[in-house]
């Protein structure tokens, strides 16, 4: 089972994350999203957001950087 499983790994490596290229399988491929902004509005999407604590920022800013580096996140 350990050797098919490997085997198969390698016939379709093209799609699998590398070092170098950890998101290749989903790079170039997009998702349009549209929000609502006509009433009503779901009562918790019109309540004020809450920033992030200092240290939560913290702990997000490598992830943050890692997928601007990435080119995940575009604007439209």
């Amino acid at each position: 089972m350990k050797e098919e499983v490997f085997e198969i790994l390698f016939q379709y490596r093209e799609v699998s994350a590398s070092n170098d290229e950890p998101l290749r399988a989903i790079k170039g491929h997009s998702v349009e999203i549209k929000l609502n902004v006509k009433r009503p509005y779901i009562s918790l999407s019109i309540r004020p957001a809450y920033p992030a604590s200092p240290r939560a920022r913290e702990a997000l800013e490598p992830d943050s950087n890692e997928l601007r580096k990435l080119e995940v996140p575009r604007n439209a």
